[in-house]
């Protein structure tokens, strides 16, 4: 009896020194991420305090540069000053990235940044061609100028304020309410400061260049559907089951979306479940896109099947003299880039889209926005190089297996008539190289990614 209550007694002391142990345990390993924790914030808050000194360091040079673009004379000089710019503006567009504000509370400051940086990425390709500025441009930087040392200005104000205690950016504790926007106050202060740096936001020029950013790109009339009727819901029902091969009792309407291409919506039951998503351009009754929700199971379709069931479905479509140009395959699906050719001049800018399901080898998917937008008739410029003479543009340590001539778009819409050449290089990487077929120069390089699932470029 006597060992049983010994042993009972020594359970209990030992059961109560691994508490003890525990506890002081818990209590160190809860110190230790405390002090992760204060040293994790202290490192967050640095860091928010030099993205803003940076984002106001680079506006500042940004502005600087800008105001001396407008000095710039030579080719040489315009391209040296719009290349500084567009790396300031980068620099810029990063360090407001890392503040933790939501996107659309600073889209004033991000959006006029972004449009400084393209631009003058856009005066400095064409200063290396040998251009100086028209007297548009010239006017142009002028004015984004005014507005960056405005912007400069108002930011040099909040750091001054920020250095002397005024205003504070907000801390770690205060980020996640920031980034969801629970509450109005969310980002104390400095919050307010750049709401109304926002509100008040000096009007932007207005750009017409070769860009994303230009004015005559906002409102731009679909080519392909100029001049037509706009079509009813109920024609566009008829359109939406003749493209499906269905009758129009098996349509049924969705309602409408707007858009820069306004359209009807569609929808159809599948073969197999899932449903058909179809829609169709108010203006001229085309199909914009179809889209199936069916699963697509194990690949039964070989690659050259869904190919050529991806031509002749294009083919009935009513699209002609289209060209292959790149597929790619993901999750089952295979899809195919065709581009418009005219006159033997392949057209970038007429983009239609086609996908195959590689379980059934039926369309399951469909995009004509690229061709609808685009697709004209064209007044082709006369080839003043030819595939030859560009030729010698080409690295000579590069092999080129294939050439053909392609108008290449911009991201301003416009399109420049250009030798197209695909080449290997002794590694075995392909690179496609333009060449202007007017002057003669390098217009653009692309790197081509293949492998067994298609190919990508950058």
């Amino acid at each position: 009896m006597k060992s049983e209550k010994y042993v009972k007694k020594r359970t209990l002391v030992l059961a109560a020194s691994y508490l003890t142990a525990a506890v002081v345990a818990l209590g160190v390993l809860a110190g230790v991420n405390a002090d992760r924790a204060q040293k994790y914030r202290i490192l967050s808050d640095n860091q928010y305090q030099h993205a803003f000194n940076e984002l106001v360091t680079a506006v500042g040079e940004m502005d600087s540069a800008l105001q001396k673009s407008c000095l710039a004379t030579s080719p040489s000089m315009v391209n040296a000053m719009c290349t500084e710019i567009f790396g300031k503006a980068m620099t810029a567009q990063m360090a407001l990235g890392v503040l933790p504000y939501a996107p659309e509370k600073l889209e004033q400051t991000s959006g006029f940044i972004s449009r400084v940086g393209d631009y003058a990425f856009s005066l400095s390709r064409a200063a290396a061609d040998g251009s100086a500025y028209s007297a548009e441009q010239l006017e142009s930087l002028r004015a984004l100028a005014g507005t960056a040392g405005v912007l400069s200005q108002n930011l040099r104000e909040l750091q001054s304020q920020l250095q002397s205690g005024a205003l504070r950016l907000p801390d770690s504790a205060q980020t996640r309410a920031a980034l969801l926007e629970s509450a109005e106050d969310a980002v104390p202060n400095m919050g307010d400061r750049f709401r109304l740096i926002e509100e008040e936001f000096p009007e932007v020029p207005s750009l017409i260049y070769d860009g994303p950013f230009s004015e005559h790109l906002s409102g731009m009339a679909p080519r392909a559907l100029e001049n037509l009727p706009e079509a009813d819901t109920e024609s566009a029902r008829d359109t939406a089951a003749g493209f499906l091969g269905i009758s129009r009792g098996k349509v049924y309407p969705l309602g409408e979306c707007g858009g820069d291409l306004p359209c009807y919506g569609f929808a159809a039951d599948t073969e197999g479940g899932g449903e058909v998503y179809i829609a169709v351009t108010k203006q001229g009754g085309r199909v914009l896109s179809m889209l199936t929700s069916r699963p697509v199971g194990s690949e039964n379709v070989s690659k050259e099947d869904a190919l050529k069931a991806a031509e002749d479905f294009l083919r009935r479509a009513g699209y002609d003299s289209m060209a292959q140009t790149y597929h790619m395959t993901q999750g089952g699906i295979l899809t195919v880039n065709y581009a418009y050719r005219q006159d033997g001049v392949l057209c970038y800018s007429d983009l239609v889209k086609v996908s195959v399901a590689l379980d059934t080898g039926k369309v399951c998917g469909f995009e004509a926005k690229g061709y609808l937008t685009a697709h004209t008739a064209r007044t082709l410029p006369e080839i003043a190089v030819s595939a030859e003479q560009a030729r010698s543009a080409v690295p000579a340590d590069l092999s080129v297996l294939a050439v053909q001539t392609a108008l290449v778009p911009s991201d301003g819409k416009y399109e420049t008539l250009c030798h197209e050449f695909k080449c290997e290089a002794d590694d075995g990487s392909h690179y496609i190289i333009y060449v202007n077929a007017v002057t003669g120069r390098q217009h653009k390089i692309l790197i081509l990614l293949e492998d067994e699932s298609g190919t990508l470029t950058l």
